[in-house]
């Protein structure tokens, strides 16, 4: 009996065939252009990334701008000082489906926590700005599978739906939930 007549089909889809995630903290350090007397404020913007399989991690790289706002002059002046930061990030395959056909894959990543700053602390010789920052991503590797599937031997019959809708049908749509505009009511606090 072949393959055919036990009634099986292959199919060949796209599927998940790896994922990841992986937390990061990173330190960087920034030389302001004054010697700080306070920290004021910190963010990080412009972050931007593109992700690609490496073996069995997803090399995540990219960048982002960390921004530190601080005073100088014995609290008297303050200035922004901004830092682009360019980062690699290596994150492992926990689940690896070894099934793809092929090697042509597709990576996709979201970055589930942005770059965002934990701390932000003048550094203990006093000249420079440490910046703590946490960032995590989520990997998907998407390639082509082989599912091997069941196939009902009397096919499908489609001569039981009913794919047109009549003028009869739109009239037995109940419309009596929708509240009428006279009846609604307004109220201001």
């Amino acid at each position: 009996m072949s393959f055919f007549e036990r009634e099986y089909r292959e199919i060949i889809t796209k599927a998940v065939c790896g994922k990841g995630k992986k937390f990061i903290e990173a330190t960087h350090t920034i030389s302001p252009s004054h010697r700080p007397t306070s920290i004021l404020g910190c963010w990080v913007i412009n972050h931007i990334y593109n992700a690609k399989k490496k073996g069995d991690n997803v090399e995540v790289s990219g960048s982002y701008d960390i921004n530190v706002w601080y005073s100088y002059n014995d609290n008297t002046k303050t200035e922004v000082v901004t830092e682009r930061v360019n980062y690699c990030d290596h994150v492992p395959l926990v689940v690896k489906d070894e099934n793809c056909i092929n090697d042509e894959v597709e990576v996709v990543a979201k970055a589930i926590q942005q770059p965002n700053c934990l701390e932000c602390k003048i550094a203990a010789q006093g000249q420079k700005i440490v910046v703590e920052v946490e960032r995590e991503f989520v990997v998907d590797v998407i390639g082509e599978t082989k599912l091997c599937v069941r196939v009902d031997p009397n096919g499908c019959d489609n001569d039981d739906f009913d794919y047109e809708l009549s003028s009869d049908d739109f009239s037995a749509i109940e419309t009596d939930f929708l509240p009428s505009s006279s009846s609604s009511s307004h109220h201001k606090d």
